[in-house]
């Protein structure tokens, strides 16, 4: 439990640091700054528009725990946590603070960041140095 928190807490910070830098390198401005009919629903929002990082961030723990533990949850929970992380982009959008495109490329950035982590990391979670079941053969008797 505490290594599955580790690793998605990880795979959640890691792309956040990525789309902080990506802000910063884009610098896109924010609809509402843009677009005079723009009305946004939120204040006190700052900094660029490009990408999102609440969809960055909510793809990237919705996609590690999905990798972690999806075996474990029901189909249902598993689909939960990608409806949570799209309706945390949706809301963005919504709140007039961050463009479609916006929302999109965060949760491919949060999503590919996950995956990455998981999967460069996956020969280290190996806990088992014998041979696998399929490669021991028949039991005796």
């Amino acid at each position: 439990m505490l290594l599955t928190t580790g690793l998605v807490a990880l795979c959640v910070w890691a792309s956040d640091l990525l789309a902080t830098i990506l802000k910063v390198a884009v610098d896109r401005p924010r609809p509402f700054s843009v677009v005079p009919e723009a009305d946004r629903l939120l204040g006190g929002t700052i900094g660029s528009s490009f990408p999102s990082g609440h969809a960055t961030t909510s793809a990237a723990g919705a996609v590690a725990l999905a990798l972690l533990v999806g075996r474990a949850l029901p189909w249902l929970v598993t689909a939960g946590l990608g409806v949570l992380a799209a309706a945390i982009a949706f809301s963005r959008v919504y709140v007039g603070v961050h463009y479609p495109l916006d929302v999109l490329a965060g949760a491919a950035l949060g999503a590919a960041v996950a995956t990455a982590i998981l999967l460069g990391i996956r020969p280290l979670l190996r806990t088992s140095t014998g041979r696998r079941r399929s490669e021991a053969g028949q039991p005796p008797g």
